[in-house]
């Protein structure tokens, strides 16, 4: 899954002259993210001409906290290849002003042309991004408020003691507005939420159904993740 998903966004990056990539954290797509450098390392994937913007960011976490997601992109991508930081974004969890901060990154997902492919996670409550079951379909970036569920399962996975209960995270109808989206899930507890958000109702309720009335997804899962779909 992991190799697939990186050869799909190498090809991304090798028909567009400035290929603007939106990029998701979490566990999922780090298997990916190892690929791409190796791609880069061993096969040349040039990221010189890439733009990327990342999801979400935990309100209240400077860059350099190992808790934040600008840490962690530069754990596992931004510090391997060669990318601009000047290019390279991802929301200010620690701005004194957040509002200005989501309108800001509106603003510069505009200015570069919009996102060309969008990679997701899916949350186990069926989030994408940081937007939670209700969110409005035509949200924008904006604070967000973290359901108990995310929270826990996002410090248990990173071996944490504590996270923030806020994050500025893209909205829906950001999301929705990338021109391709590449949605990634992997074990067998993300089975009924894929189930739901693939086969089930397009509700808020499961803000990934809604990716049901994009025009152009491509989801890869893991065996296990796919085990209760019908794929015959």
């Amino acid at each position: 899954m992991s190799a697939a998903a990186a050869r799909m966004i190498a090809s991304k990056i090798g028909e567009l002259p400035k290929p603007v990539l939106g990029l998701a954290t979490g566990s999922t797509p780090i298997g990916m993210y190892a690929e791409l450098v190796r791609l880069h390392n061993e096969e040349g994937l040039d990221f010189s001409n890439v733009t990327t913007f990342n999801l979400d960011e935990y309100c209240g976490l400077d860059a350099e906290d190992p808790r934040s997601y600008h840490w962690f992109m530069k754990e596992h991508l931004f510090s391997h290849v060669n990318l601009d930081p000047e290019k390279a974004h991802v929301p200010a969890g620690n701005s004194a002003d957040p509002d200005g901060e989501c309108a800001r990154y509106e603003r510069l997902i505009k200015e570069a042309g919009g996102i060309d492919l969008q990679v997701l996670g899916i949350g186990m409550n069926g989030h994408i991004g940081f937007n939670e079951p209700g969110s409005d379909p035509n949200s924008r970036t904006r604070v967000v408020r973290l359901a108990e569920q995310t929270i826990e399962v996002n410090r248990a996975k990173g071996g944490l003691n504590a996270l923030p209960g806020y994050a500025i995270s893209m909205g829906i109808g950001t999301i929705m507005e990338a021109r391709q989206i590449l949605l990634l899930a992997n074990g067998a507890g993300k089975a009924e939420i894929i189930r739901r958000a693939l086969t089930g109702p397009v509700t808020p309720d499961v803000p990934a159904s809604l990716l049901q009335t994009h025009p152009n997804v491509v989801c890869m899962l893991d065996k296990p993740a796919a085990s209760l779909l019908d794929l015959s």
